[in-house]
């Protein structure tokens, strides 16, 4: 740094950031990037989406309905929590991996789950999982719209919201695709993935089948890219403390 530079302080807390982490108004800018997609916690009342790991085109309105409010409930707490550590006038920016459609259970959203569950229901074909294992795994994960997102900012009230916006990302990082891109992107989703997931799939079924399923799951991610490009939306809200 050079001279005059400012001081930059960097420190780790334990801790959830559904819950409070810092002491009261004592932060003037807050930055979140690809938090707030994880729930607190896998809904309550999934028994029905048996064969599925997350929101699917089969899942009944029920199911919808309860990742939902559970993303209400978890956003509405980080707010309000945010609320308290930021001083009055602070910003804070927040980048959720989200959705473009009023459809929560979209193919722009819940496609990638969706391959990942034709891995793993392969291997239950192939008797390396057990179907009651299968059954009982669900992703604690939400990608809300623009619209759900600013809706939660205004009902908690804590913000004044300046901006609400999306981007788009593709795994292919650019608009020129070479003849073998999608295997490129196949494997650059599935590394994605398994960075992402790999954890809550080792609590469930154990560590033995993780190189087997993300293996598969390259493999089904690539075919499916071949036909069609893979895009994910970010949805990104900027809001200021209000006074």
């Amino acid at each position: 740094m050079g001279a005059g530079a400012e001081s930059c302080f960097v420190t780790g807390v334990p801790g959830t950031f559904y819950g409070r982490l810092f002491p009261s108004k004592s932060l003037q800018f807050i930055h979140s990037s690809y938090s707030l997609q994880r729930l607190s916690q896998v809904p309550e009342g999934l028994e029905s989406n048996k064969g599925n790991i997350y929101m699917a085109s089969s899942s009944p309105p029920c199911l919808l309905k309860a990742y939902y409010q559970q993303f209400q409930k978890d956003f509405s707490m980080f707010l309000r929590y945010r609320s308290q550590e930021l001083v009055e006038g602070a910003s804070m920016v927040l980048t959720i991996l989200g959705r473009r459609s009023d459809d929560p259970s979209s193919k722009e959203c819940c496609n990638i789950w969706e391959l990942l569950a034709v891995a793993l229901n392969d291997m239950v074909a192939e008797g390396l999982i057990e179907e009651e294992k299968m059954d009982s795994f669900n992703i604690p994960n939400y990608t809300p719209s623009p619209t759900e997102v600013k809706c939660e900012a205004e009902k908690e009230g804590s913000f004044i919201i300046n901006r609400v916006f999306e981007v788009n990302w593709n795994a292919y990082h650019g608009e020129f695709c070479p003849l073998d891109a999608h295997k490129e992107g196949g494997y650059n989703v599935a590394k994605m993935m398994r960075a992402v997931g790999e954890a809550l799939l080792v609590s469930h079924f154990g560590d033995g089948i993780i190189d087997e399923v993300f293996s598969k799951y390259k493999n089904i991610i690539a075919d499916r890219m071949s036909g069609e490009k893979t895009k994910f939306v970010n949805v990104t809200i900027s809001m200021t403390r209000r006074g």
